[in-house]
């Protein structure tokens, strides 16, 4: 991954090919996207979450509390930035060129990420191809051609979008 450079707010992320990631963008696009809850709730899948859409884990401290239970913002910022470094890691995995793509691709890319996490994404494969290929309007095609799709409708509709304008 690339180094951090912080700026006026902003943290962006520089690779050697000097394409640059918004990294407060992405935050704020994702949190509009899970919200952020100061308490323990279930998801869509009636999982145990909390903040910004993190699945609590076994090894989460969280873990058993009831839903309802207060987390403080302190508690709910760690796990987010934990969990987008997570999710950043995730896209180089999936796309070694993943700081090559144009910044749109990056931020749709890792907001997919963020969502889904990486072994469900790395099942898009003709979506993969798609964007191996830089043949966005086809990535976007296949991005709707999914399970994801109709379980989070406006959000993929918004990202598929996107995707097509690049």
């Amino acid at each position: 991954m690339g180094d951090r450079f912080y700026g006026s707010n902003t943290i962006y992320f520089f690779c050697s090919t000097e394409i640059l990631m918004d990294i407060e963008r992405l935050k704020e696009e994702i949190k509009a996207d899970e919200g952020y809850k100061n308490e323990i709730y279930l998801d869509h899948l009636s999982l145990p979450t909390l903040g910004v859409g993190h699945l609590i884990k076994e090894s989460d401290p969280e873990f058993g509390l009831e839903v309802g239970t207060f987390i403080d913002n302190e508690r709910v910022d760690e796990l987010f930035e934990q969990d987008l470094n997570t999710t950043l890691d995730e896209c180089t995995l999936l796309y070694d060129d993943f700081y090559v793509l144009p910044e749109e691709a990056q931020l749709i890319i890792a907001n997919m990420m963020f969502n889904l996490g990486r072994p469900r994404l790395s099942r898009f494969h003709k979506m993969k191809k798609a964007v191996d290929n830089r043949d966005w309007q086809e990535a976007s095609n296949q991005m709707k051609d999914s399970k994801w799709y109709r379980q989070v409708t406006l959000r993929a509709e918004r990202l598929c979008r996107r995707m097509a304008s690049i």
